[in-house]
């Protein structure tokens, strides 16, 4: 049994197959060249979010069993159509939580504080304290779109902070909610304009694409700020850039784009000072990345020994 391991996967990944005695193969790009070529021979592949399972490349892996993500959101891989061809699609759900959740509080900081841009001048030798008056955390108002493991994460770090949580989530208990001490939102429009502070943490779908957009971003409240640590696409760019650029918005942090890794192509590269832009560091961290490599190896032997993944994404029949 042979298993193609890209995407920069941590190495702990390929010691868990070796050991279980299956071939692992490296390839350390984002997405091989020729994959349709190379996935033909393949049982099981582990990837990251930047290479593609598109149903053409599916159509070529005739006897791939299994498509491990080292990682939680799986919108880089056509799901339903690998259910379809009886290939299993599982992921990490909880290795990348606490990396991705001190992420977001990390650009929510810097985004009160205006810290990047601070830096950037004081690179040039100036030291303008004045310029960056910021605002504090304490008391503000966040609200969380997504309360599943992260957004809880987020919101229990935002709480100590001292900040008012406000969710909304359609699959979201209320009562579970609120025993939290938040406060939860059926209506999302009304969230928003109670809101300092908008994060999200929805998975990418048909139903979240543009859940901000260039008619509810404007429910936020004058001088609002805006996180995404998600996905790119949940958050309409060039909306976001026409209400920085108005004033509507007073800044945004954001680790992932709808072009990744093409940034010069985003509307949001170099469009304003008050937005802070990274490249999708959320879970870059060494303990997330043993995590989720370890967590997705083992689902791949579970699988390949003839057993069933621990967190499957698809049902197979």
């Amino acid at each position: 049994m042979k298993v193609l391991v890209t995407d920069n996967v941590n190495a702990v990944a390929e010691e868990i197959l070796k050991n279980a005695g299956i071939e692992a193969v490296v390839m350390k790009t984002q997405q091989p060249e020729n994959l349709c070529e190379i996935i033909k021979d393949f049982d099981g592949i582990i990837i990251r979010n930047s290479t593609k399972l598109t149903k053409e490349i599916l159509d070529c892996a005739k006897n791939l069993k299994i498509i491990a993500r080292a990682g939680v959101g799986v919108d880089n891989i056509d799901v339903e159509y690998a259910a379809k061809k009886g290939i299993w699609v599982v992921n990490s759900p909880d290795g990348n939580t606490e990396a991705t959740a001190e992420h977001t509080i990390a650009m929510l900081l810097a985004l009160a504080r205006k810290i990047p841009q601070a830096f950037e001048t004081l690179k040039d030798g100036k030291f303008e304290r004045s310029k960056f008056l910021g605002t504090e955390l304490w008391g503000k108002t966040l609200g969380i779109a997504g309360f599943g493991k992260i957004g809880k994460r987020v919101a229990e770090i935002a709480k100590i902070l001292g900040m008012e949580i406000l969710v909304y989530d359609p699959f979201a208990d209320k009562a579970l909610v609120e025993n939290f001490g938040y406060r939860k939102y059926d209506n999302f429009d009304e969230m928003l304009s109670l809101c300092d502070f908008l994060t999200v943490h929805v998975p990418k779908n048909k139903e979240t694409l543009d859940l901000i957009n260039s008619e509810n971003i404007y429910k936020l409240k004058k001088g609002a700020r805006i996180i995404n640590c998600a996905r790119g696409g949940i958050i309409n760019e060039c909306a976001l850039v026409e209400a920085v650029k108005n004033s509507h918005i007073a800044g945004a942090a954001l680790d992932v784009f709808v072009d990744e890794p093409e940034i010069t192509k985003c509307p949001l590269y170099n469009a304003s000072e008050n937005l802070i832009l990274v490249p999708h560091l959320g879970a870059s961290t060494y303990e997330a990345q043993i995590k989720v490599a370890k967590d997705t190896a083992e689902q791949v032997c579970d699988v390949l020994k003839g057993g069933l993944p621990r967190t499957p994404v698809n049902k197979i029949n």
